[in-house]
């Protein structure tokens, strides 16, 4: 069993920076790869970024390639998600989730791992 904890998010002003972690336990960490997925209020869940199990691949939505930046850090069973250039379309509830890194980059939300999610509001 997997347990994921999110933390970090707030309000920030359009074109400010956050930085998001999640923190496992219950498991091996380094058996997963870890992805963000965000929901906007109204909107489906979306993959936001993933990066594999070794660290040694990522994946980035279109959206907020050169802005975010996915990290890991196995010492301590923690992702991280850098946001910076903030924009207000990017409100919504930020989840951390595990599984493989197929799976999370296929922005299938099938995963079976997530975190309860941390509101992140961008105002304008």
């Amino acid at each position: 069993q997997v347990q994921l904890t999110e933390s970090g998010g707030g309000l920030a002003q359009a074109g400010g920076s956050l930085r998001l972690s999640c923190a496992a336990s219950g498991t091996t960490f380094n058996r997963y790869a870890m992805g963000w997925f965000r929901q906007a209020p109204g909107k489906g869940r979306e993959v936001v970024v993933v990066i594999s199990r070794s660290g040694g691949h990522t994946y980035y939505a279109d959206s907020v390639k050169g802005r975010f930046t996915i990290s890991r850090d196995d010492a301590k069973n923690t992702v991280y998600l850098q946001m910076n250039m903030l924009k207000p379309e990017e409100t919504a509830v930020y989840f951390c989730a595990a599984d493989t890194y197929e799976l999370l980059s296929s922005g299938r939300g099938t995963t079976a791992y997530w975190g309860k999610g941390t509101q992140v509001t961008v105002s304008s």
